[in-house]
């Protein structure tokens, strides 16, 4: 158990910092003059020079890479171009304002993808069967910018039921979670969906059924569990697209998080700001997925913690 979290754990930290290096190395062999791109007089070379002083750019790319690096590990990614505030006090403010979205959005995404994943199997009718399986491949092909829009128009200018912006409270993040959460959910049920067909035409549900099982006991009893687990361990991924996926939702309802934040960033070249964001979501990525490697064996027993299935 102890070896098989360190390696894990070890594993994580390999992701991040692959992450963060590759991102360290994109942004700053981009074309392009971060202090310039500030609003430093760049008629004033003087006063360019002193600013990159300052901030340490004028010094050789791997000793900016290895001082980023460092304090990336100590938790302090330095201070903007711009206006020097430091880049914690940003994510402070923006980073509880996106887990709060993608919390509440993925709720949503696992209500939306267990009920749809149950409903495409469930019902003894072929067409209504087939009516719903065609469901998430629809929702998967809809851009969440369109969905948020769509439920913009419909929900808050139409209907009136939601604000359109963020006013702190659950009503407003309603919305642009499940803009976030009908693709997502989508995704959970094909997958889920898919599953159950397979442990429900498998021979073990073929004896339960030969010995008088009821439909919703083989479905809920037996197959469920099974068919699950492919769903679970697509939870990381997803939770890592929905924070991507918050740089447009965050700016359609105008709420302010990272997405906007990273926004922001990209457009006035502040790559510590940047690199923040990117290790943030690296990070989240590798805790969640830890936490799906320690669920995964309480489902299904016959799987042990080695991540071999058990003989």
């Amino acid at each position: 158990m102890a070896t098989y979290l360190l390696r894990r754990i070890g594993f994580g930290v390999l992701i991040i910092w692959a992450a963060f290096t590759a991102a360290w190395l994109i942004l700053f062999f981009l074309p392009g003059d971060a202090v310039a791109a500030a609003g430093v007089d760049a008629s004033d070379p003087a006063a360019l020079e002193a600013r990159r002083e300052a901030l340490g750019l004028n010094r050789p790319w791997y000793v900016q890479y290895f001082a980023a690096l460092i304090g990336a590990v100590r938790g302090d990614f330095g201070v903007t171009v711009g206006t020097g505030e430091p880049v914690s006090q940003i994510i402070a403010r923006a980073l509880p304002n996106t887990l709060e979205l993608v919390g509440v959005a993925l709720v949503f995404a696992l209500i939306i993808g267990l009920v749809v994943g149950i409903a495409s199997v469930y019902p003894r009718a072929a067409w209504l069967r087939g009516l719903l399986s065609a469901l998430p491949p629809i929702a998967i092909s809809l851009p969440s910018f369109w969905l948020g829009l769509l439920l913009l128009q419909a929900f808050s200018f139409g209907l009136g039921w939601f604000p359109a912006y963020n006013t702190g409270t659950f009503a407003s993040i309603v919305l642009p979670a499940l803009a976030l959460a009908i693709t997502t959910g989508a995704y959970l049920a094909q997958v889920l969906a898919s599953s159950l067909r397979v442990e429900m035409a498998s021979a073990y549900a073929e004896q339960v059924r030969a010995k008088g099982a009821t439909r919703p006991r083989i479905v809920f009893g037996h197959a469920l569990r099974g068919a699950a687990l492919p769903s679970l361990n697509m939870v990381g991924i997803l939770v890592a697209g929905m924070l991507g996926g918050t740089v447009v939702t965050e700016t359609v309802f105008s709420r302010n998080g990272l997405g906007r934040e990273l926004i922001g960033a990209v457009e006035s070249s502040e790559i510590s700001v940047v690199l923040a964001i990117v290790t943030i979501a690296a990070l989240v990525f590798v805790v969640i997925n830890l936490i799906v490697d320690l669920v995964t064996p309480l489902i299904d027993r016959r799987i042990a913690l080695t991540g071999k299935a058990a003989a």
